[in-house]
């Protein structure tokens, strides 16, 4: 695994005592990191995915709106946050890799350090309904 900020290693330290799903990536938008609660509404383990480019995980989870349109990446909040540096957040839903839909609300930060150094960002998303909880 390559050297990371310090930044990246405390969000993902963090990541780790949250029971919220949590997904980071770094300035390029390469997936980084999620956390188990992630796992559960994603469908796969982090270990068996591994880091994954932004044009794989944009993707591989089906974004949709809710009439069921695919969503363009660019209008992912993640994906706003690494374009403009600035919090952004919304809802839509996304396919599991085993298949089930969940409808979810995402809020995305960047991770900027002291220094000013833009280091990547953190999503942070939940469920929307109870029947979306597993």
């Amino acid at each position: 695994m390559a050297a990371h900020d310090i930044e990246i290693i405390l969000n993902r330290q963090l990541a780790d005592c949250l029971s919220v799903p949590v997904f980071i990536v770094d300035p390029e938008g390469n997936l980084l990191f999620y956390n188990e609660p992630a796992e559960q509404i994603l469908g796969k383990k982090y270990e068996n995915t591994g880091e994954m480019p932004v044009g794989k995980w944009s993707t591989v989870f089906t974004p949709k709106d809710q009439n069921g349109d695919l969503l363009p990446t660019g209008q992912l909040p993640l994906v706003k946050t690494l374009r403009t540096r600035k919090p952004a957040h919304g809802s839509f839903w996304i396919k599991s890799l085993e298949g089930h839909d969940f409808e979810i609300s995402v809020t995305a930060y960047p991770i900027i350090g002291r220094s000013q150094r833009f280091s990547g960002a953190v999503a942070i998303f939940w469920t929307n309904s109870e029947e979306d909880e597993i």
